[in-house]
Formats: structure tokens, sequence, C-alpha cells
């Protein structure tokens, strides 16, 4: 088992998520979708005290999400210039598209960290779509509306294609796990001896076709995740839209880190857009003070979770 150093007993990562392939350019003004936006959105997160940036890219024109290495390209040097914070790629990418292209950035630049999504499910965004009655551009409400006939495929092929594609480059990833089954299907890459701890969990909630936001949902998670993997998980939580900032002050106070960010809500309070994701950093960096616990470092997170290191990165 690897427990962590007393020092960091009490520290908690923040997360913060940029831009995603979530929302959309008419849901918020505020979300960033050039090279330019990305970067000082991300290096304002870390000065606000998120020790780990999450990225996306998305077209600068339009706002689609692209997962060209060409797109990351234009901000990964500048943000890595601008900040110490930890660097985490998506493989995600959107539900659209293919592993391989999903996996190509975080293969090219060999991030720290990478986001993997633990299993297939329904990912719905289309009850969001009637919520606006016109678009900035074409392509939003038909992208949304898809979403009502999709299935979001992580196979056990594809997230082994994942890990043997990035983990000899040292990269280790930030799991993210939609619901109970995903657990399950991240003990069994670990059984198969292809993870190695400490795992970095995200547990995600409140997307449609995933787990809820009741308080019993969170507990169920965390309970799962002590049982099939013991001090050998370093646990982080992810609420959706308007729950964000509730699940994130409950599972802080059972011992989680916090994952907030536009890509995950555009909120900032009820009714109240973020201005910026660093708002959200600064609610979260509230929580946690509030309980007591500080915030962990950049170097602190790498320590954490066992990280190569910013000078070990291609970009």
């Amino acid at each position: 088992m690897n427990e962590k150093p007393a020092k960091l007993s009490d520290k908690v990562i923040i997360t913060c998520a940029i831009t995603g392939a979530i929302h959309t350019p008419t849901m918020t003004p505020y979300l960033p979708i050039t090279p330019d936006e990305i970067t000082a959105e991300s290096i304002a997160a870390a000065e606000a005290g998120a020790s780990i940036i999450h990225l996306h890219a998305r077209n600068p024109e339009t706002g689609q999400p692209d997962q060209t290495p060409e797109a990351f390209a234009k901000f990964l040097p500048r943000i890595k210039q601008g900040t110490n914070a930890v660097i985490n790629i998506t493989t995600g990418g959107s539900p659209f598209m293919t592993v391989d292209e999903r996996a190509l950035p975080a293969a090219q630049f060999q991030p720290e960290v990478a986001s993997l999504n633990m299993g297939s499910m329904n990912f719905a965004l289309f009850h969001l779509a009637d919520r606006y009655d016109t678009y900035k551009f074409d392509w939003e409400k038909p992208h949304l509306e898809a979403t009502e006939d999709l299935v979001f495929r992580n196979s056990f092929k594809d997230i082994k294609y994942v890990l043997e594609t990035c983990y000899g480059n040292g990269t280790r990833f930030e799991f993210e796990c939609y619901d109970i089954s995903h657990l399950y299907n991240l003990a069994h890459f670990v059984d198969r001896g292809l993870i190695q701890a400490p795992f970095f969990v995200q547990s995600v909630f409140g997307l449609l076709g995933g787990i809820g936001t009741h308080p019993e949902d969170v507990m169920h998670m965390k309970r799962t995740a002590d049982r099939l993997f013991g001090n050998d998980f370093r646990w982080s939580v992810l609420g959706a839209g308007s729950s964000q900032l509730r699940i994130a002050a409950q599972a802080a106070a059972m011992g989680s880190n916090i994952r907030v960010g536009i890509e995950d809500s555009i909120w900032a309070g009820k009714g109240k857009l973020a201005t910026s994701n660093a708002d959200q950093v600064l609610l979260a960096k509230k929580i946690i003070e509030g309980l007591g616990k500080s915030v962990a470092s950049p170097d602190e997170a790498r320590e954490i979770l066992a990280l190569k290191g910013g000078d070990k990165v291609a970009f």
C-alpha cells in the first residue's frame, strides 16, 4: 500500500478543466475557445490555486472541439512557460471522435497527466438543446441533439490502447469514473498489471447517463473505491453543472481532491455565470481552507501523484 507522507495528508489538489467539449459558445460568453483565451485562463487558474490544468482544444473560429495535435501546440508551450502547474491533456476529446484521434495529442506531447475514461456510457447532452432560442453557431444545436442516440465508446480494447500508447512515456492518468462499473473496470486493469499505484480516480457526478448527484451517490463511489483500492488511490470529484461546489464540499470533507472549471460547470453560484475559470478555483479554495485544509502546490501534487515532472514532457 502507498501511504501519503504525513506533511501532505491535509493538502488538497485542485484540478481546473478549462474548456472541455461539452459546453458551447452560446451557453456562456466566458467559454475559452482561442489559443490566447485558453492560455490566459489556464495561467489565471493556476495563479488562483489550481495545481493541475486539464486541457482540451477548440476551433478558434467556431468553438467546436478540435483534438488535433496542431490545435494543442498553439497553447501548450505557452502555458508551460507561464506556470509551474501540472498539465493534463484529455484523451476523452469528444464522444464523436475515435480513440485514435482522442489519444494522439497525449501520445505526441507526453504530458505528466492525461485523462482516461474508464467505460462506455450513454453521454447525454440533448436535454440542454431546448434551453436556448437561438445559437451563435450552426453546429451547436445539432451537436447537442445528436447525443440522444450516442454511446461514448470506451471499450476494454480502447482503454488498453490508451494505456499502452501513453504509459511508456511516463504519463500517468486521471481515471474518469462516471459510474460504479467504471471503478470495477479500473480494478480489472490493475489486476492485469497495466496500471501502477497511486491511481488518481476522478469520480464524475451529474452527467445524464452516469451516476447522479445525491450525497449517497458520492458516498457509494467512495466506499467502493476504498474497498477496491485501499490506500492505493487518490480520490478527486467532479460535480457537473450546478452540483459542482456542493459535491466538492461534501467530498473534500471526506478527504477528496477537487476538480472545477468551465468544462464541468458554467456557474459560480446560483444563477451566476462564472466569468473565468479562476472564479471557480477561488470558490474551491475557500471550501478547502474552511475545512482546515490547504491547497496543494503543483510540486506537492507531483509528489502526491508520483508524477514524472514538468521537465520531462514533449512540449
